[in-house]
């Protein structure tokens, strides 16, 4: 292979691992967080490098690419110890944002897994799933780093068939009702929105939409048996049109990015894309679109050992 060749192979190569994309080049790497975040707490660069396992000259090299990488000093070094710039101080408050979402990803993802010597396992319905739980599991596996985890994400139907079964220990359900034969306790609140791309006609009208347009436009949703589409039939009489069924909310919400069609959506999955302008929310009068996300388990059965925990970290929130 000539040396043309030679050079496009390792262009795939990185490509495929996912290091060239734009943000790869831009956003320091997570071990370069992490440290970052360690000298913060730390106040010595030396001991953040024990802390991580890494020798001190690692950590200044670290430190150093990663002021090249983003252009400013962050920390400053004496014989006193190291202190943070005034960047490297909001730098670090960046950081460790993206170090726990890494975190509760790590914790989701590990869930995911299908685990043998699971100890704990945990149905959740799409929304719960992904926007609720990954944090949850960060708290529990803090509090007992031993318990293995198993999750399966599926729409509220199916949270109950697993947990009636016997294949799952505690569920998560956001729907209007408890399943027969399972026992609740209400976590939390959440409401449906309707959101629009910032194209769509609705994202430029200043009168709320009404129940019957609402019911007579065709819209992006979640399929029948999920807690999203159950709160909205019954807000509509059972009257909701659907444009596209799909069975996740990024999908829903990816759709209505697209300009597809309004969609209705949990507040918990839109808030980044209506900061963004991603989306623009459309307002509503007179549909009721609140709703209690719940935790579920058979009936007379109440949660015990890592399940009870789990159970009382989705409370402390």
């Amino acid at each position: 292979m000539g040396e043309a060749g030679r050079a496009a192979a390792a262009r795939t190569a990185e490509e495929q691992a996912g290091t060239t994309g734009p943000l790869a080049h831009r956003v320091p790497d997570l071990g370069a967080l992490e440290l970052l975040l360690a000298v913060a707490r730390l106040g010595s660069l030396g001991a953040a490098a024990r802390e991580l396992g890494i020798t001190q000259p690692a950590a200044s090299s670290r430190i150093r690419s990663m002021e090249r990488q983003l252009g400013v000093a962050l920390v400053d070094r004496s014989p006193r110890g190291s202190r943070l710039t005034d960047a490297g101080a909001l730098v670090t408050d960046w950081a460790r944002r993206i170090v726990e979402a890494a975190q509760a990803f790590d914790a989701g993802a590990q869930a995911l897994r299908d685990r043998r010597d699971s100890r704990l396992r945990v149905a959740a319905s799409m929304t719960i799933a992904e926007y609720l739980l990954p944090g949850w599991l960060l708290a529990l596996r803090a509090g007992r780093p031993d318990t293995a985890v198993s999750l399966h994400a599926g729409n509220s139907a199916a949270v109950a068939e697993r947990l009636l079964s016997g294949e799952a220990d505690l569920g998560f359900v956001e729907g209007l009702t408890v399943p027969t034969g399972l026992d609740s306790a209400v976590i939390a609140h959440d409401r449906l929105t309707v959101v629009v791309a910032p194209g769509h006609p609705w994202a430029r009208r200043r009168r709320a939409l009404a129940a019957a347009e609402l019911a007579s436009t065709p819209l992006i949703l979640r399929e029948k048996g999920s807690g999203t589409r159950q709160v909205l039939d019954s807000a509509l009489g059972g009257l909701a049109r659907p444009l596209i069924e799909l069975s996740s909310t990024t999908a829903v919400k990816a759709a209505a990015v697209s300009g597809a069609g309004p969609a209705v959506l949990s507040e918990l999955a839109v808030g980044e894309e209506l900061a963004l302008r991603r989306l623009v929310a459309v307002p509503v009068d007179g549909v009721p679109l609140a709703r209690d996300l719940r935790a579920v388990w058979p009936t007379g059965h109440r949660p015990t050992g890592p399940a009870r925990d789990l159970l009382s970290l989705t409370r402390a929130g």
